[in-house]
């Protein structure tokens, strides 16, 4: 569905060139919900905005069903871009006009025959659980509300891909979670391909199928939401991630422990069976439980466990290969003193 072949963005500044984005490539496919995080100046925000082109890439590819955005000539992008919705972290509402005004808008824009505005209006209120508000100023309306707003507009031509830009860093996190949920059902119930930048790995780790991290301008890890979260490769992502999943053990409880200190992770259905259990019962240790829980990403169990065990030597090393066999990825943080 969209393609990104070595996009680089550069910018001219007074103090010289500087580099936005830097030889991404990725690949994002149809009804796919895809997540790009990374800190203020990572370069998300200029990727999202090249793939629309309303950022002009200054090398690279982008196709979006298979046509490459940068070869089209100026009518045909604005015809393209029909097809291309967009939703924003401040919402970007025209204060004077009501929320029907404000989605008919987009309509007319595209030049929609008139007759055909008021019915797509209301089916994109609903749509958005805005039915009642049709009438009402975007000051009248919540944060959440207004983004809203935003989504049935963006909406409106019946777009294949919405890209986010910050869609939800205005919003308190109940009112976050809500707007997920009904990007989660449009996702679903249209089969729109969604591209959403963020800071925060909640967003992703709540509705998104797979992500890149981008620091610098570079994508430096990538993969399902649920493989990233399991075993991420570099320290930012495991920084990202800490943020959600915090596995922390205080240096004064690290301090006292003696035997072996290890962390164990489950994947998926493996991560609700009793596998410690049956490990202690089976080998001739102890096992004292310093952190851990169970986090279900994308409806499947992840499982993270910090213990100490203690034992003889090879009692140890036998009820870690133990949990091997069971599916257990097991990490020796130090052996016992």
């Amino acid at each position: 569905m969209i393609e990104i072949e070595q996009l680089t963005k550069t910018y001219k500044t007074k103090y010289g060139t500087v580099t936005g984005v830097d030889n991404v490539s990725l690949t994002v496919g149809e009804g796919e919900i895809f997540g790009i995080v990374g800190y203020s100046g990572a370069g998300k925000s200029s990727l999202i905005r090249c793939i629309n082109l309303l950022e002009r890439p200054t090398s690279g590819v982008i196709r979006i069903g298979g046509t490459d955005l940068t070869k089209l000539g100026s009518g045909q992008l604005r015809k393209s871009r029909l097809k291309i919705g967009m939703i924003f972290q401040h919402f970007y509402l025209i204060s004077q006009k009501t929320v029907y005004d404000n989605v008919a808008f987009a309509l007319r824009a595209a030049g929609t025959p008139a007759k055909k505005i008021r019915p797509r209006v209301e089916e994109l209120l609903e749509m958005v659980g805005l039915a009642d508000k049709r009438d009402v100023f975007p000051g009248q309306l919540s944060g959440g509300q207004k983004q809203r707003v935003g989504i049935a507009r963006a909406l409106a031509n019946d777009p294949t891909v919405l890209l986010c830009d910050e869609a939800t860093s205005a919003l308190d996190p109940n009112t976050t979670l809500s707007i997920l949920r009904l990007l989660k059902e449009i996702n679903r119930k249209l089969n729109i391909t969604i591209v959403l930048i963020t800071h925060e790995m909640n967003v992703v780790k709540e509705i998104c199928d797979r992500m890149a991290i981008m620091q610098g301008g570079r994508v430096i890890e990538e993969g399902a939401v649920y493989d990233v979260f399991a075993s991420p490769q570099t320290e930012l992502t495991r920084e990202f991630i800490s943020s959600v999943v915090s596995f922390d053990v205080p240096e004064q409880v690290l301090a006292s422990v003696r035997g072996t200190l290890v962390r164990v992770l489950f994947k998926g259905d493996v991560a609700g069976e009793g596998v410690i259990a049956d490990m202690l019962q089976r080998h001739a240790v102890k096992g004292n439980f310093l952190h851990g829980a169970i986090e279900y990403i994308q409806e499947r169990p992840l499982g993270i466990f910090i213990m100490e065990l203690t034992g003889e030597r090879g009692a140890v090393t036998d009820a870690l290969e133990y949990l091997q066999s069971r599916r257990a990825a097991v990490e020796v943080m130090n052996h016992g003193r």
